[in-house]
């Protein structure tokens, strides 16, 4: 059923427009038009004014094909990472490569591809389905920040699927919540070679803490992460402020909780330890901090009726599908959070956010036909 030459021109326009988060305004007004002559009616919401991007979320509404049901979402986004712009696609044996030193993005213009040829082949072979709408967020590579400013009211959908995963014949029914972290701990600068017993070392105090922390995976469902270090002023000088941001992720909100703590105790820890006594006053580090959290978890019961729809789907092409749980965070996190059953679903996509990122046709086809059979079942 699926064109295979028509997915695959279909995404190479996709790849082919720069839209690198919060600069999403030339790929909107595509996906816009392009939508609307496939037979949606497409809306924005106000999400640009208030996160700064160039465009708002895009829905767009298909109504029912031939059947009377409650309507199915299709959740995508149209940023990608940076390096985004002249991206220059190239297919070599039937897989879809950047030409330069950029990303594809097919994170996750591939599942924007898949959901059109979907919806192009049930148009067309007249393939009874129910409402869909089809929800493409902005800026959600820089923190879902579009699924946390979309206006949930443009939505009738309880259930959905997102298409933002690598993989294929591949759901996540299960993701965990995760907690930012940002503390800032302030020594006192002091010469570092005249006197350097005047000054406290914010940089000790940062690396004691991060050495005696559990980071990495903690347990099976937790993981816990120091990604950025700034501070000092020079090598002579004792530094007095040093800014650690991390993150924290758990399916178990208790463990979530537990892990944050045990974050922010090691700072307060080496703190204490490097108190001592300066011009007759008693000093120590100062530790400050902020946790954020970051996006909800997501649990979509493994009886419930999205799994079973998803798995009649596979079984009826006769391919297997592993339902497993993951360890990220995406735009279904905040879905779920607002009561739509939403599952993510493999794209195709690998080696997302590199420059080696690609995506062959075959896996597309193979992604668009589970699309055309699970929206002919939902």
């Amino acid at each position: 059923m699926i064109n295979s030459n028509r997915i695959s021109e279909e995404f190479a326009r996709l790849a082919a427009i720069a839209s690198p988060s919060f600069g999403e305004g030339e790929i909107s007004r595509y996906l816009c038009e392009r939508l609307t002559r496939l037979g949606g009616e497409v809306v924005f919401d106000d999400a640009a004014q208030r996160i700064g991007s160039e465009s708002g979320n895009l829905v767009a509404y298909f109504p029912a094909q031939g059947r009377d049901c409650a309507p199915l979402m299709l959740s995508l986004h149209m940023d990608t990472v940076e390096p985004a712009h002249g991206v220059v696609p190239v297919l070599r044996d039937g897989v879809f490569f950047s030409a330069g030193d950029t990303v594809l993005g097919a994170d996750d213009k591939a599942g924007i591809a898949e959901v059109i040829e979907a919806l192009e082949v049930m148009r067309e072979r007249q393939i009874p389905r129910g409402p869909v709408e089809v929800v493409i967020t902005v800026c959600e590579e820089v923190g879902l920040l579009g699924a946390k400013h979309f206006d949930f009211s443009l939505l009738k959908s309880r259930r959905g699927l997102a298409l933002d995963t690598s993989g294929v014949d591949l759901a996540i029914h299960r993701a965990p919540a995760g907690n930012k972290l940002r503390v800032e701990v302030i020594g006192r600068e002091a010469h570092a070679g005249i006197s350097p017993e005047r000054g406290i070392s914010a940089v000790e105090a940062t690396a004691r803490a991060i050495a005696r922390m559990q980071l990495g995976r903690i347990d099976p469902e937790t993981t816990a992460n120091i990604g950025t270090i700034h501070g000092g002023q020079a090598i002579n000088i004792v530094p007095r402020r040093v800014v650690v941001e991390g993150e924290a992720r758990s399916h178990d909100p208790k463990c979530l909780e537990i892990q944050t703590e045990h974050m922010i105790e090691c700072f307060q820890d080496a703190a204490r330890e490097l108190q001592r006594e300066i011009d007759g006053a008693l000093v120590a580090p100062e530790v400050r901090w902020e946790i954020t959290s970051d996006y909800p978890r997501m649990h979509v019961p493994l009886e419930g009726p999205m799994v079973a729809l998803v798995q009649a789907a596979a079984a009826a092409l006769g391919r297997p599908l592993e339902v497993r749980a993951a360890g990220g965070g995406s735009d279904a996190n905040i879905f779920n959070a607002q009561g739509i059953e939403t599952l993510i679903i493999g794209t195709g996509m690998t080696n997302v956010h590199t420059v080696d990122e690609s995506v062959s046709v075959a896996d597309m086809v193979r992604v668009a036909e589970f699309l055309v059979e699970t929206l002919r079942r939902a």
